[in-house]
């Protein structure tokens, strides 16, 4: 089966075929670093690392650009209020945080986010302040084909010409006569309201820092034309995919491809949005109080949980948080581990807390798996595959059948490697490990005391150890092979 992903422009699953055989470029917009990352980002992050193991995973070489959006409008006006806030208690400047200084300290939390999620580095991953030259020679482009003007008075802004590009509005489908310019937009300077910015003159309440030269002005660049730059410059004026979550299409998305595409580039093949994330159904909003952050999550569930319930639903609808959504990636996600911990006991000889080299590659998903991801990333139905073969492998496990059981597992492992799961950081690090191991010595000891406790036809002694461990939310399963023994979840 063919890879097919439905494409925005087109509004049509079609089949993916790359331009250069055997590799993949993408490109998806990150953060905009002017806060603490929020759950439509991560879920963003986390569907586009799945969409890259499953290429690699088919045999594509890729190549994953993903940018930081490091100077704009929001960054300047949170490092601005904290100026205001700090500056009768510390009229230090360089004591008080400039917006580069709160640009990168929120790209540090992104990071650390991504990261105990399990979603992979990528390829590149640019920074808009590090590409100003790319913009000017893209601006001057424009400008030389009539698709670009400088602003009508002297502001120092330049403008993308909407009504120049007749494509204008083909991404989303949309009339460019039935739109409106930017509600908080200033129209000075401008042909039409609906015109967008492409370079902003500096203003007297911008920093000096915050500003570079250009042929048109001192000033800094406009949002849309920072990822027109930067994809061009690390994939080329043509590539395969470009990503980003639902509420960027318009008009980031719809810019962005609009000037790229007046500049004379083929720019995206395939443009992939994913859903957002909602709270019971209802838009999360802080002013009603109904938002939930990762850090949140990370407090009431493993990373894996979390990655689990962020990754669960189909990447293009909408993901409905519920206070008890967490318990059940929870229960899903320790319903794959006991069996794979059983299966690695039973079959290879491994505990619960001891390492086992493997190498992924060797693995393959099941055919399912493999149609439903083929099917523009159909992850609940992947999900599906997965678990019949958790429910797979414990009958043969049952039934005493470790051939069957082993490829269960090895399925089984290969799909969770696919889905990112495994590649989570749980919060603690060695801490955890350290005590992993101390719990594994202890409880062992007392497993072999059990043993000969048993050995011994000592029922009552065997009982008390193991009422012992159940307090202390162990779970002791006796079989053919021993006794073996889990965390109670």
């Amino acid at each position: 089966m063919s890879i097919r992903f439905y494409d925005t422009q087109q509004a049509t699953t079609r089949d993916f075929v790359p331009l250069t055989e055997g590799k993949v470029g993408l490109y998806y917009c990150g953060a905009t670093v002017q806060g603490m990352p929020h759950v439509g980002h991560v879920r963003s992050a986390i569907a586009f690392d799945i969409l890259t193991r499953w290429l690699e995973n088919r045999g594509f070489e890729v190549t994953v650009v993903r940018n930081v959006t490091d100077i704009d409008d929001k960054i300047l006006e949170k490092s601005a209020a904290s100026f205001a806030e700090d500056f009768e208690e510390n009229e230090d400047y360089f004591a008080r945080e400039q917006w580069f200084a709160l640009a990168y300290r929120f790209e540090q939390e992104f990071n650390a986010a991504y990261d105990t999620l399990g979603v992979r580095r990528p390829t590149y991953e640019p920074r808009a302040t590090g590409h100003i030259p790319e913009m000017h020679q893209l601006i001057a482009r424009l400008i030389e084909a009539g698709h670009a003007y400088p602003a009508l008075d002297d502001s120092g802004d330049v403008y993308f010409d909407v009504r120049s590009f007749p494509a204008y509005g083909s991404l989303t489908h949309q009339n460019v006569d039935d739109m409106q310019g930017a509600p908080d937009a200033d129209p000075r300077g401008k042909r039409d309201p609906r015109d967008f910015a492409l370079w902003k003159g500096q203003k007297d309440t911008d920093p000096a820092s915050a500003s570079w030269p250009s042929p048109w002005g001192t000033g800094r660049p406009g949002w849309h034309l920072e990822c027109s730059a930067m994809v061009t410059k690390y994939l080329g004026t043509a590539f395969d995919i470009h990503g980003g979550g639902l509420d960027l299409r318009f008009p980031h998305h719809e810019n962005e491809m609009a000037q790229s595409m007046a500049a004379g580039h083929e720019f995206a093949n395939f443009w992939m949005h994913n859903g957002m994330v909602t709270y019971e159904g209802e838009k999360m909003s802080k002013s009603v109080g109904n938002t939930i952050a990762p850090a949140e999550m990370l407090e009431m569930a493993s990373p894996r949980a979390v990655r689990y319930f962020l990754g669960q639903a189909h990447y293009r609808s909408q993901l409905d948080y519920r206070p008890d959504s967490l318990a059940e990636s929870t229960s899903a996600v320790e319903r794959i581990d006991t069996f794979v911990s059983n299966a690695l006991d039973r079959i290879h000889g491994v505990g619960p807390t001891e390492d086992f080299s493997i190498d992924m590659h060797h693995f393959e998903v099941t055919e399912a798996f493999a149609d439903a991801m083929n099917d523009d990333l159909n992850v609940p139905q992947a999900l599906a595959s997965l678990h019949e073969t958790v429910r797979r492998g414990n009958i043969a496990l049952a039934a005493g059948d470790l051939e069957a059981a082993d490829e269960a597992m090895q399925q089984v492992m290969a799909m969770t490697y696919t889905l990112g799961l495994d590649d989570t950081i749980e919060a603690g690090g060695s801490a955890d490990a350290a005590q992993s191991a101390a719990l594994s010595v202890l409880v062992d000891a007392q497993l072999a005391d059990r043993a000969a406790a048993r050995e011994a036809k000592d029922w009552a002694r065997s009982d008390a150890i193991r009422d012992t461990l159940a307090k202390a939310g162990i779970v002791v399963e006796d079989s053919a092979d021993g006794a073996r023994w889990s965390l109670k979840g």
